[in-house]
Protein backbone atom coordinates (compact mmCIF):
# COMPACT_ATOMS: atom_id res chain seq x y z
CA UNK A 1 0.00 0.00 0.00
CA UNK A 2 0.83 3.06 -0.84
CA UNK A 3 1.34 6.13 1.56
CA UNK A 4 -0.14 9.65 0.89
CA UNK A 5 1.00 12.37 2.64
CA UNK A 6 -0.05 16.38 1.92
CA UNK A 7 2.46 18.93 3.79
CA UNK A 8 -0.08 21.75 2.97
CA UNK A 9 1.31 25.57 4.40
CA UNK A 10 0.73 29.37 3.76
CA UNK A 11 3.28 31.06 1.65
CA UNK A 12 6.70 31.02 2.99
CA UNK A 13 5.69 29.30 5.80
CA UNK A 14 8.57 26.61 5.18
CA UNK A 15 6.74 23.60 3.36
CA UNK A 16 9.76 23.00 0.96
CA UNK A 17 12.54 23.26 3.84
CA UNK A 18 10.05 20.72 5.84
CA UNK A 19 10.02 17.83 2.98
CA UNK A 20 13.74 18.40 2.18
CA UNK A 21 14.12 17.70 6.27
CA UNK A 22 12.27 14.81 5.82
CA UNK A 23 13.81 13.32 2.72
CA UNK A 24 17.05 13.79 4.47
CA UNK A 25 16.64 12.66 7.69
CA UNK A 26 13.76 10.06 7.62
CA UNK A 27 12.64 8.57 4.40
CA UNK A 28 16.42 8.39 2.53
CA UNK A 29 15.51 5.09 2.32
CA UNK A 30 12.24 4.93 1.14
CA UNK A 31 11.00 5.43 -2.51
CA UNK A 32 9.62 8.59 -2.49
CA UNK A 33 7.72 10.72 -5.43
CA UNK A 34 6.22 14.30 -4.47
CA UNK A 35 3.59 15.85 -6.11
CA UNK A 36 3.63 19.89 -6.19
CA UNK A 37 0.82 21.85 -7.24
CA UNK A 38 2.59 25.61 -7.83
CA UNK A 39 0.25 28.85 -7.79
CA UNK A 40 1.60 31.07 -10.34
CA UNK A 41 2.37 30.25 -14.33
CA UNK A 42 6.21 29.44 -13.24
CA UNK A 43 7.21 26.54 -11.49
CA UNK A 44 9.95 27.18 -9.49
CA UNK A 45 9.95 24.80 -6.59
CA UNK A 46 10.58 22.08 -8.63
CA UNK A 47 14.30 23.83 -8.97
CA UNK A 48 15.12 23.65 -5.05
CA UNK A 49 13.84 20.31 -5.31
CA UNK A 50 16.20 18.32 -7.70
CA UNK A 51 18.95 19.35 -5.64
CA UNK A 52 17.19 16.75 -3.08
CA UNK A 53 16.97 13.57 -6.40
CA UNK A 54 13.42 13.58 -5.94
CA UNK A 55 11.04 13.01 -9.57
CA UNK A 56 8.67 15.85 -9.51
CA UNK A 57 5.44 16.70 -10.90
CA UNK A 58 4.82 19.93 -11.54
CA UNK A 59 1.11 21.00 -12.33
CA UNK A 60 1.61 25.13 -12.64
CA UNK A 61 -2.15 26.06 -12.53
CA UNK A 62 -4.26 29.40 -10.90
CA UNK A 63 -7.07 27.18 -9.26
CA UNK A 64 -5.60 24.67 -6.99
CA UNK A 65 -9.27 22.56 -6.83
CA UNK A 66 -9.91 22.38 -10.51
CA UNK A 67 -6.19 21.14 -11.23
CA UNK A 68 -6.79 18.26 -8.16
CA UNK A 69 -10.38 17.09 -9.78
CA UNK A 70 -8.94 17.47 -13.55
CA UNK A 71 -5.12 17.09 -13.47
CA UNK A 72 -4.02 15.80 -10.22
CA UNK A 73 -5.87 12.52 -9.73
CA UNK A 74 -4.33 12.20 -13.43
CA UNK A 75 -1.09 12.88 -12.23
CA UNK A 76 -1.49 10.64 -9.12
CA UNK A 77 -2.36 8.07 -11.12
CA UNK A 78 0.83 8.31 -13.17
CA UNK A 79 2.84 8.45 -10.66
CA UNK A 80 1.84 5.03 -9.05
CA UNK A 81 1.87 3.31 -12.09
CA UNK A 82 5.55 4.71 -13.30
CA UNK A 83 7.36 4.66 -10.15
CA UNK A 84 5.45 2.21 -7.76
CA UNK A 85 6.48 4.63 -4.52
CA UNK A 86 5.88 3.66 -1.15
CA UNK A 87 5.36 6.97 -0.36
CA UNK A 88 3.81 10.34 -1.93
CA UNK A 89 4.65 13.28 -0.53
CA UNK A 90 1.61 16.10 -2.25
CA UNK A 91 2.92 19.83 -1.70
CA UNK A 92 -0.09 21.99 -2.54
CA UNK A 93 -0.10 25.15 -3.65
CA UNK A 94 0.34 27.78 -0.42
CA UNK A 95 -3.19 29.58 -1.27
CA UNK A 96 -5.12 26.15 -1.32
CA UNK A 97 -7.49 25.04 1.11
CA UNK A 98 -6.08 21.78 2.29
CA UNK A 99 -9.64 20.14 2.51
CA UNK A 100 -10.48 20.44 -0.73
CA UNK A 101 -6.76 18.77 -1.42
CA UNK A 102 -7.96 15.67 1.09
CA UNK A 103 -11.05 15.62 -0.86
CA UNK A 104 -9.20 15.21 -4.15
CA UNK A 105 -7.05 12.47 -2.80
CA UNK A 106 -9.87 10.55 -1.79
CA UNK A 107 -11.70 10.48 -4.59
CA UNK A 108 -9.06 10.11 -7.33
CA UNK A 109 -7.64 7.27 -5.20
CA UNK A 110 -10.77 5.29 -4.37
CA UNK A 111 -9.95 2.56 -6.48
CA UNK A 112 -6.23 2.50 -5.80
CA UNK A 113 -3.94 0.27 -3.07
CA UNK A 114 -3.23 3.86 -1.40
CA UNK A 115 -4.14 5.40 2.06
CA UNK A 116 -4.03 9.26 2.87
CA UNK A 117 -1.10 8.65 5.86
CA UNK A 118 -1.59 11.84 6.99
CA UNK A 119 -2.04 15.85 6.02
CA UNK A 120 0.33 19.06 7.74
CA UNK A 121 0.10 22.15 7.57
CA UNK A 122 3.24 24.28 8.34
CA UNK A 123 2.35 27.73 10.10
CA UNK A 124 4.97 30.37 10.26
CA UNK A 125 4.96 31.25 13.61
CA UNK A 126 5.86 34.86 13.67
CA UNK A 127 2.99 35.76 11.29
CA UNK A 128 0.60 33.77 12.62
CA UNK A 129 -1.84 36.45 13.60
CA UNK A 130 -1.47 38.71 10.66
CA UNK A 131 -1.90 35.70 7.75
CA UNK A 132 -6.00 34.60 10.20
CA UNK A 133 -6.58 38.44 9.92
CA UNK A 134 -5.95 39.13 6.34
CA UNK A 135 -6.61 35.30 4.59
CA UNK A 136 -8.74 33.49 7.45
CA UNK A 137 -10.46 31.39 4.44
CA UNK A 138 -7.34 29.68 3.31
CA UNK A 139 -5.35 30.25 6.51
CA UNK A 140 -7.41 28.44 9.05
CA UNK A 141 -8.92 26.14 6.72
CA UNK A 142 -5.38 24.50 6.62
CA UNK A 143 -4.95 24.20 10.50
CA UNK A 144 -8.71 22.88 10.47
CA UNK A 145 -7.66 20.08 8.28
CA UNK A 146 -4.54 18.84 9.47
CA UNK A 147 -3.82 16.48 12.31
CA UNK A 148 -0.16 17.63 12.40
CA UNK A 149 0.57 21.44 12.83
CA UNK A 150 4.35 21.99 12.41
CA UNK A 151 5.00 25.58 13.43
CA UNK A 152 8.03 27.42 11.98
CA UNK A 153 10.64 29.81 12.98
CA UNK A 154 9.78 29.58 16.56
CA UNK A 155 13.04 30.36 17.48
CA UNK A 156 12.83 33.66 16.51
CA UNK A 157 9.61 34.49 19.41
CA UNK A 158 9.74 34.41 23.10
CA UNK A 159 7.98 32.23 25.30
CA UNK A 160 4.71 34.44 25.64
CA UNK A 161 4.28 35.09 21.83
CA UNK A 162 4.18 31.82 21.27
CA UNK A 163 2.18 30.38 23.47
CA UNK A 164 0.14 33.43 21.99
CA UNK A 165 0.36 31.67 18.72
CA UNK A 166 -0.60 28.40 20.02
CA UNK A 167 -3.87 29.63 21.44
CA UNK A 168 -4.45 31.21 18.84
CA UNK A 169 -4.53 28.20 16.48
CA UNK A 170 -5.89 26.04 19.36
CA UNK A 171 -9.20 27.95 18.61
CA UNK A 172 -9.66 26.43 15.01
CA UNK A 173 -8.02 22.53 15.83
CA UNK A 174 -7.89 21.52 19.71
CA UNK A 175 -7.00 17.96 18.62
CA UNK A 176 -3.91 18.51 15.95
CA UNK A 177 -0.61 17.56 17.73
CA UNK A 178 1.37 21.17 17.55
CA UNK A 179 5.33 21.07 17.15
CA UNK A 180 6.61 24.02 18.67
CA UNK A 181 10.41 23.23 18.92
CA UNK A 182 12.76 24.71 16.45
CA UNK A 183 13.18 22.08 13.60
CA UNK A 184 17.54 22.70 14.06
CA UNK A 185 16.96 21.10 17.17
CA UNK A 186 14.45 17.88 16.07
CA UNK A 187 15.81 15.01 13.75
CA UNK A 188 13.23 14.29 11.18
CA UNK A 189 12.96 11.38 12.21
CA UNK A 190 10.98 12.62 14.99
CA UNK A 191 9.17 14.81 12.88
CA UNK A 192 7.81 12.00 10.90
CA UNK A 193 6.48 9.81 13.82
CA UNK A 194 4.93 12.70 15.32
CA UNK A 195 3.05 13.06 11.98
CA UNK A 196 1.96 9.85 11.73
CA UNK A 197 0.66 9.26 15.31
CA UNK A 198 -1.66 11.81 14.22
CA UNK A 199 -3.13 9.32 11.82
CA UNK A 200 -6.04 8.72 13.46
CA UNK A 201 -7.05 12.44 13.70
CA UNK A 202 -6.58 12.65 9.83
CA UNK A 203 -9.08 9.62 9.47
CA UNK A 204 -11.58 11.30 11.60
CA UNK A 205 -11.21 15.01 9.80
CA UNK A 206 -11.69 13.25 6.10
CA UNK A 207 -14.72 12.06 7.42
CA UNK A 208 -15.79 15.42 8.33
CA UNK A 209 -14.24 17.02 5.24
CA UNK A 210 -16.37 14.28 2.90
CA UNK A 211 -19.90 14.96 5.09
CA UNK A 212 -19.66 18.44 4.90
CA UNK A 213 -18.68 18.55 1.18
CA UNK A 214 -22.77 18.89 0.09
CA UNK A 215 -22.23 22.08 2.07
CA UNK A 216 -20.44 23.93 -0.41
CA UNK A 217 -22.24 26.62 -1.92
CA UNK A 218 -21.08 26.00 -5.62
CA UNK A 219 -20.27 22.23 -6.56
CA UNK A 220 -20.88 22.34 -10.40
CA UNK A 221 -19.42 23.63 -13.41
CA UNK A 222 -21.05 25.10 -15.93
CA UNK A 223 -21.34 21.96 -17.93
CA UNK A 224 -22.37 19.81 -14.76
CA UNK A 225 -18.83 18.60 -13.07
CA UNK A 226 -18.47 18.65 -9.87
CA UNK A 227 -15.78 21.10 -8.70
CA UNK A 228 -14.74 21.05 -5.55
CA UNK A 229 -13.70 24.72 -5.57
CA UNK A 230 -16.79 26.18 -7.02
CA UNK A 231 -15.19 27.36 -9.90
CA UNK A 232 -17.43 28.06 -13.11
CA UNK A 233 -14.59 28.71 -15.45
CA UNK A 234 -11.27 26.84 -16.31
CA UNK A 235 -9.79 29.87 -17.53
CA UNK A 236 -8.69 31.99 -14.77
CA UNK A 237 -7.90 35.45 -14.91
CA UNK A 238 -4.69 36.96 -12.72
CA UNK A 239 -5.99 40.75 -13.15
CA UNK A 240 -7.30 41.30 -9.61
CA UNK A 241 -9.61 43.89 -10.41
CA UNK A 242 -11.90 41.40 -12.54
CA UNK A 243 -13.14 40.35 -9.18
CA UNK A 244 -14.40 43.13 -7.73
CA UNK A 245 -13.08 41.99 -4.40
CA UNK A 246 -12.50 44.18 -1.48
CA UNK A 247 -9.77 46.35 -1.41
CA UNK A 248 -7.92 45.62 1.99
CA UNK A 249 -8.31 48.01 4.88
CA UNK A 250 -4.81 48.71 5.66
CA UNK A 251 -3.51 50.35 8.63
CA UNK A 252 -0.60 52.73 8.78
CA UNK A 253 2.42 50.67 9.67
CA UNK A 254 5.91 50.15 9.39
CA UNK A 255 7.47 47.56 6.94
CA UNK A 256 10.60 47.32 9.32
CA UNK A 257 8.83 47.03 12.36
CA UNK A 258 9.34 43.06 13.42
CA UNK A 259 6.45 43.33 16.15
CA UNK A 260 3.51 41.74 13.30
CA UNK A 261 0.57 42.63 15.40
CA UNK A 262 1.01 46.42 13.69
CA UNK A 263 0.75 44.08 10.33
CA UNK A 264 -2.39 43.44 10.15
CA UNK A 265 -4.82 44.17 7.06
CA UNK A 266 -8.92 43.28 7.25
CA UNK A 267 -11.15 41.29 5.42
CA UNK A 268 -14.65 41.58 6.33
CA UNK A 269 -14.75 38.11 9.08
CA UNK A 270 -16.35 36.93 11.56
CA UNK A 271 -15.07 36.27 15.48
CA UNK A 272 -13.73 33.06 14.42
CA UNK A 273 -11.86 35.01 11.62
CA UNK A 274 -13.60 32.89 8.61
CA UNK A 275 -14.76 35.63 5.90
CA UNK A 276 -18.57 35.51 5.01
CA UNK A 277 -17.57 34.95 1.66
CA UNK A 278 -16.03 32.05 0.10
CA UNK A 279 -13.59 32.95 -2.37
CA UNK A 280 -11.04 31.26 -5.29
CA UNK A 281 -7.49 31.86 -4.57
CA UNK A 282 -7.11 33.32 -8.13
CA UNK A 283 -9.55 35.95 -6.58
CA UNK A 284 -7.55 37.26 -3.72
CA UNK A 285 -4.33 36.14 -4.81
CA UNK A 286 -1.98 36.93 -7.55
CA UNK A 287 0.89 35.73 -9.49
CA UNK A 288 3.47 36.99 -11.41
CA UNK A 289 6.48 35.98 -12.69
CA UNK A 290 9.54 35.92 -15.83
CA UNK A 291 12.15 33.82 -17.41
CA UNK A 292 15.50 35.71 -17.69
CA UNK A 293 19.20 34.94 -19.06
CA UNK A 294 19.80 38.32 -17.84
CA UNK A 295 22.74 37.61 -14.69
CA UNK A 296 22.32 39.55 -11.15
CA UNK A 297 25.19 39.93 -8.59
CA UNK A 298 24.02 39.61 -4.79
CA UNK A 299 23.67 42.98 -3.72
CA UNK A 300 21.30 43.95 -6.96
CA UNK A 301 18.96 40.46 -5.49
CA UNK A 302 19.16 42.09 -2.00
CA UNK A 303 17.77 45.31 -2.86
CA UNK A 304 15.06 43.96 -5.03
CA UNK A 305 13.82 41.70 -2.08
CA UNK A 306 14.04 44.76 0.23
CA UNK A 307 12.01 47.30 -2.66
CA UNK A 308 9.07 44.39 -1.63
CA UNK A 309 8.13 45.50 0.87
CA UNK A 310 7.19 48.76 0.04
CA UNK A 311 3.08 47.70 -0.74
CA UNK A 312 2.90 50.78 -2.03
CA UNK A 313 5.02 50.54 -4.87
CA UNK A 314 4.14 47.14 -5.47
CA UNK A 315 1.42 45.53 -4.30
CA UNK A 316 0.78 43.20 -0.94
CA UNK A 317 3.94 40.47 -1.81
CA UNK A 318 3.80 37.59 0.33
CA UNK A 319 5.84 35.59 -1.01
CA UNK A 320 8.68 35.93 -3.39
CA UNK A 321 11.13 33.23 -5.22
CA UNK A 322 14.03 32.52 -7.62
CA UNK A 323 16.95 31.37 -9.28
CA UNK A 324 19.10 33.50 -11.57
CA UNK A 325 22.54 33.07 -12.54
CA UNK A 326 25.40 34.93 -11.08
CA UNK A 327 27.43 38.09 -12.09
CA UNK A 328 30.09 36.52 -11.51
CA UNK A 329 29.76 32.87 -11.92
CA UNK A 330 27.49 30.40 -10.46
CA UNK A 331 24.05 30.89 -9.47
CA UNK A 332 21.97 32.65 -6.85
CA UNK A 333 19.27 31.17 -5.37
CA UNK A 334 16.45 33.69 -3.66
CA UNK A 335 13.31 33.23 -1.14
CA UNK A 336 11.18 36.27 0.16
CA UNK A 337 8.62 36.61 2.66
CA UNK A 338 7.41 40.12 4.32
CA UNK A 339 10.36 41.54 6.25
CA UNK A 340 12.21 38.42 5.87
CA UNK A 341 14.45 36.89 3.03
CA UNK A 342 17.67 34.74 1.93
CA UNK A 343 20.01 35.12 -0.54
CA UNK A 344 22.41 31.81 -1.21
CA UNK A 345 24.60 30.25 -3.71
CA UNK A 346 22.33 27.68 -5.84
CA UNK A 347 23.11 25.10 -8.61
CA UNK A 348 22.85 25.83 -12.33
CA UNK A 349 19.56 25.52 -13.70
CA UNK A 350 17.75 25.90 -17.38
CA UNK A 351 17.17 29.50 -17.11
CA UNK A 352 16.79 32.16 -14.51
CA UNK A 353 13.29 32.57 -12.93
CA UNK A 354 11.61 34.30 -10.09
CA UNK A 355 7.99 34.63 -9.08
CA UNK A 356 6.08 36.57 -6.63
CA UNK A 357 2.99 36.03 -4.85
CA UNK A 358 0.82 38.32 -3.78
CA UNK A 359 -2.71 40.23 -3.53
CA UNK A 360 -3.04 43.64 -5.99
CA UNK A 361 0.10 43.18 -7.05
CA UNK A 362 1.61 45.81 -9.78
CA UNK A 363 2.91 43.58 -12.40
CA UNK A 364 4.15 46.76 -14.33
CA UNK A 365 5.90 48.13 -11.40
CA UNK A 366 7.84 44.60 -10.13
CA UNK A 367 8.45 44.10 -14.06
CA UNK A 368 10.51 47.23 -13.80
CA UNK A 369 12.58 46.33 -10.36
CA UNK A 370 13.28 42.54 -12.06
CA UNK A 371 14.39 43.56 -15.10
CA UNK A 372 18.15 44.23 -15.68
Amino acid sequence: MTKIDIVSGFLGAGKTTLIKKLLKEALADTKVVLIENEFGEIGIDGGFLKEAGIEIKEMNSGCICCSLVGDFGTSLREVLDTYAPERILIEPSGVGKLSDVMRAVQEAMADRDVELNSAVAVVDACKCKMYIKNFGEFFVNQIEHAGTIVLSRTDKLNEEKLAACVAMIREHNAKATVITTPWDALDGKDILETIEGAKDLEAELMREVMERRDEHEHHHHDHGEECACGCHDHEHHHDHEDHGHEEHDHEEHDHHDHDHDEHEHHHDHDEHGHHHHHHDADEIFTSWGMETPAAYTKEEIGHILEELDREEEYGLVLRAKGMVPASDGGWIYFDYVPEESSVRDGRPDVTGKFCVIGSQLKEDRLAELFRK
